[in-house]
């Protein structure tokens, strides 16, 4: 496949890049900062605004599928992700395309039933706002019929790690292990997402994955 990946150059984004690569797809890594990424065969670093529709509807134009890995925690602010999911939704159909997958959070997810994490009171205050603009990134994304995406929410804990090959898939409630840990390598997670990619099998779904 050939993927456009927004955000290539993030934590999660620079290893979705990696195993894309690992597999042999050939990746368009949509920065918004060219310079960042290590020079790999496979790779083509551009420049790019996740939010502009008419800029994202030619760079687009020829990809399979599009990944968007963008971050809440950037200078222009958590609405950041609304606006990229309103722009996305215009521009894919415009350069012929179907298939988004978003990086989303685990705010959201159900840790019972109708009560989210990002609503328990041990859910750090820091990080409510970014929580809420990926919920509301996820709310706008169930509304876009003209597209296939699929929003991966990470487990309660996504850090740098080891690629184990390994790891579940739940849907809107946060998976926890036997001793009631929410977590996942960025490495897995990475996986998870082009396995996705790959398969297709959670069309128009949110899904998370953990250990």
């Amino acid at each position: 496949m050939r993927l456009a990946v927004y955000g290539a150059a993030g934590m999660i984004g620079g290893r979705i890049v990696s195993e894309a690569l690992r597999r042999g797809h050939r990746v368009s890594a949509l920065v918004r900062t060219t310079g960042k990424l290590a020079a790999a065969v496979g790779v083509d670093e551009m420049q790019a605004d996740a939010a502009d529709v008419g800029q994202a509807s030619r760079l687009l134009a020829g990809h399979d599928a599009v990944v968007c890995a963008i971050s809440p925690r950037n200078e222009r602010g958590p609405q950041l992700m609304a606006l990229t999911v309103l722009a996305l939704s215009r521009a894919l159909p415009e350069a012929g395309l179907r298939r988004l997958v978003m990086v989303g959070g685990a705010g959201s997810l159900e840790v019972a039933p109708g009560k989210r994490l990002m609503d328990t009171p041990l859910f750090p205050e820091a990080y409510k706002a970014e929580a809420k603009a990926q919920a509301e990134a996820l709310a706008l994304l169930r509304l876009q019929d003209q597209l296939d995406w699929t929003y991966i929410s990470p487990a309660g804990v996504i850090q740098p790690g080891t690629r184990t090959g390994a790891y579940r898939i739940g849907g809107e409630q946060l998976l926890v292990d036997a001793t009631g840990q929410s977590r996942i390598s960025a490495e897995d997670y990475a996986v998870a997402l082009v396995d996705e990619l790959e398969r297709g099998s959670h069309l128009k779904q949110r899904i998370t994955v953990a250990y």
